[in-house]
C-alpha cells in the first residue's frame, strides 16, 4: 500500500473514531441528564453567568399576604436581570395548587429568563404529586427542569452553561430532589455517572459545579459546629438537615467538581459556611412573612444571587432583599482562604 494513502487512511479513520467517540459520550450524557431537549445556556460576551435562586415561597392563594412573595420575585429580577433562576423548593403550600405554580412561575415567564425548578417537602402535601407537578411546569416557556427515569425523586437534572465563544461546557448545574427528607444513593449513583461524563468530555478535568436542592445535607450541621470553619451571614435555627447521610457531599469531594451548594428549607437562615472546600449556603427566604413565618434581622424577604465568571473556579454571592438592598456579599474562594 502507499505510504501517503496509508497515512490519510489511518488519520481519517482515527478522526472518524475520535468524532464517533465524542458522539457516543454526548449521547450517554444525554441520557443521564434528562428526558427532553434542554434550552442552551451560555456564557454572555462579558464572561459573566448570573443565577437567582428563590426559595421557600410557600404561596397560598387564600393569604392575601401572599402576593409579598411575587412582588419579592419581580422586583429582585428587575434589579439583577439574571440569566436564570432556580427554584428551590417549598413553592405552593395552599389549594388551588395548580394556579399557585402558574402563580409563582409567572415573574420568570413575563420576564423571559429561563428557569429551573426543584421540589421540597411540601410540594406534594396537597392535591398534586410531584410528577403532576412536574408535568405542569415542564412545557412552560423557559423550563430547564427536567427529570431522570428511574431513581428516587422527580427533579433530577443537570444544565451545562457553555464558554461564551464555543461549544465547550464551563460550567455545571444540579438540581436534586431532596424527597420529604434525604436524596437516596440511586441518586448519587446518577450523579457520579453524570460527572464522570462531564469530566470525561473535558479532557479528564472535573467541571466547577453547582448543586441546588431543598432539604441540607447533614454535612450542614456539622460544618457550623466546626470552629474552624469560615461562617457569615444569619443564623437563627438549628439546621433541619437530612436525617441520613447517603454520601452526596464525599461524592462532590471525590469527584472534585461541585464547589457549592445552594438550599433552603430553614427559613431564618441566610448563611454560608465553606466546609472542606465546599461552599455551604443557604438561600434568603422569598416568601411572605405570613406563609414563611420568617424574622431576620433586616426584615426582608429576598434572594440569593450567584454569580459566576467563565473559566474561574470561584463566584460572588450576595442577597437581594424584596426592598431592593443588596445585603451579605461575599466572594468565593477569596473571602474564605487565608491571605
Amino acid at each position: 500500500m502507499d505510504r501517503r494513502f496509508f497515512i490519510e487512511k489511518t488519520a481519517l479513520a482515527a478522526g472518524a473514531f475520535l468524532l464517533s467517540r465524542k458522539i457516543e459520550s454526548a449521547n450517554r450524557l444525554q441520557n443521564l441528564v434528562d428526558d427532553k431537549p434542554q434550552l442552551k445556556l451560555s456564557y454572555n460576551n462579558d464572561r459573566k453567568f448570573k443565577i437567582v435562586q428563590f426559595t421557600d415561597i410557600h404561596w397560598k392563594s387564600a393569604v392575601p399576604q401572599s402576593q409579598e412573595a411575587v412582588d419579592c420575585m419581580n422586583n429582585v429580577l428587575d434589579i439583577e436581570k439574571p440569566d436564570l433562576i432556580f427554584y428551590t423548593g417549598d413553592h405552593v403550600t395552599g389549594e388551588p395548587v395548580a394556579e399557585g405554580i402558574d402563580t409563582i412561575l409567572e415573574p420568570a415567564v413575563t420576564h423571559n429568563i429561563p428557569f429551573a425548578v426543584v421540589l421540597g417537602n411540601h410540594d406534594d402535601e396537597l392535591s398534586m404529586d410531584r410528577k403532576a407537578i412536574y408535568n405542569q411546569i415542564r412545557n412552560l416557556p423557559g423550563n430547564l427542569t427536567s427529570r431522570v427515569e428511574g431513581i428516587t425523586g422527580t427533579t433530577n437534572f443537570a444544565i451545562p452553561i457553555y464558554q461564551s465563544s464555543s461549544e465547550r461546557i464551563m460550567t455545571v448545574l444540579y438540581g436534586f430532589d431532596s424527597n420529604r427528607d434525604s436524596i437516596e444513593s440511586d441518586q448519587v449513583n446518577w450523579y457520579n455517572k453524570t460527572s464522570k461524563e462531564f469530566t470525561k468530555i473535558n479532557k479528564e478535568n472535573p467541571i466547577p459545579s453547582l448543586a441546588f436542592f431543598h432539604i441540607p445535607l447533614p454535612e450542614f450541621r456539622e460544618a457550623i459546629v466546626d470552629l474552624d470553619a469560615r461562617f457569615y451571614g444569619t443564623r437563627k435555627e438549628k439546621v433541619a438537615c437530612a436525617s441520613r447521610n447517603t454520601g452526596l457531599f464525599n461524592a462532590f469531594k471525590k469527584n472534585g467538581d461541585v464547589m457549592a451548594v445552594i438550599v433552603g428549607h430553614d427559613h431564618l437562615n441566610d448563611y454560608v459556611v465553606c466546609w472542606k472546600e465546599i461552599m455551604l449556603c443557604y438561600g434568603r427566604v422569598t416568601g411572605s412573612r405570613k406563609t414563611s413565618h420568617y424574622n431576620h434581622p433586616d426584615g426582608s424577604n429576598g434572594a440569593r444571587v450567584i454569580e459566576l465568571t467563565e473559566g474561574e473556579r470561584g463566584f460572588e454571592s450576595w442577597i437581594r432583599l424584596r426592598t431592593g438592598e443588596k445585603i451579605k456579599p461575599f466572594i468565593y474562594p477569596f473571602d474564605f482562604i487565608d491571605k
